[in-house]
């Protein structure tokens, strides 16, 4: 699933490439934009970046570094916000690809909207090997499973109540027959109440996750609005597709009666499908 999920963004970044990224030794040929490691011209040269948000450098490598891989820009190796060095585990090649593509493909103007795994990868590194953030996020993602948008079922109209059940009606056996248990779900605006033994369960689900799981975990689940299609794309049950038409069941609902809203709708949409990509790209071993 997520080599289909890597199939459907490397076309994107390679199309739009200014030239091939230099991939060196074994390599194949929170929410902020990494910066590039503490010496003096590095400093400058990201000031110069962050004031301006002008490209400022000429070229960009991938290095072994530290038992995985840097992404470098003119040889000076990429840091995460926190100042750590950006280093990828070396069975993530692809991903370090992606950043290295994401980098590459930044033309004159600095645009950190388009580093979605270089954000994801700082945040890993960043967030997630710490305890008392794993905590926090954990919390909030918690809150999300209790309010998930695929517990409210409604009873009208037609096209809804279709496409809940060819979306999210197959989650819902999923979830239960995998982790062992009963999902409450309405059909009215009351918020139906989880047992504490469900929500003890996605806890520990939670706990087992990696770092790197983690941060796939936190944007797949922001992004569909849903705890139970984010972690279905982290548990490969569910691909980037189906994972971002399952979350847009409601639009498209509304689009079927409607129509589709220009420049907002598809918008939406595939910036949603971007978010999932790269988290479904991040859990990558290859």
């Amino acid at each position: 699933m997520h080599r289909q999920a890597a199939r459907v963004l490397v076309p994107l970044v390679r199309a739009h490439a200014r030239r091939p990224i230099l991939l060196r030794g074994a390599v194949c040929k929170t929410r902020t934009h990494a910066t590039i490691s503490n010496s003096e011209q590095a400093v400058n040269a990201t000031t110069r970046a962050e004031v301006t948000l002008k490209r400022f450098w000429k070229t960009v490598d991938i290095e072994k570094l530290n038992g995985g891989y840097a992404v470098t820009l003119d040889k000076r190796p990429l840091k995460t916000p926190g100042g750590k060095p950006l280093v990828i585990p070396p069975e993530k090649r692809l991903v370090a690809a992606l950043v290295a593509s994401e980098w590459e493909n930044q033309e004159t103007a600095l645009k950190p909207h388009a580093l979605p795994m270089t954000s994801l990868v700082s945040r890993a590194i960043d967030a997630f090997e710490q305890e008392p953030t794993r905590n926090e996020v954990r919390a909030q993602l918690l809150k999300y499973f209790e309010t998930d948008t695929i517990f409210y079922h409604a009873d009208a109209p037609v096209t809804l109540v279709k496409l809940q059940e060819e979306h999210w009606k197959p989650l819902l056996d999923w979830v239960q027959n995998t982790y062992g248990v009963e999902i409450q779900v309405s059909d009215s605006l009351l918020v139906p109440t989880q047992s504490s033994e469900t929500i003890q369960k996605f806890e520990g689900v939670l706990n087992s996750l990696t770092p790197w799981e983690m941060a796939a975990m936190e944007r797949a689940t922001y992004a569909s609005k849903s705890f139970i299609i984010g972690l279905a794309l982290v548990k490969r049950r569910l691909d980037v597709d189906q994972a971002a038409q399952a979350a847009h069941v409601e639009v498209n609902s509304q689009i079927e009666r409607w129509g589709e809203v220009e420049d907002t709708h598809d918008v939406d949409y595939h910036d949603m499908r971007r978010q999932l990509g790269s988290a479904a790209c991040l859990l990558a071993d290859y």
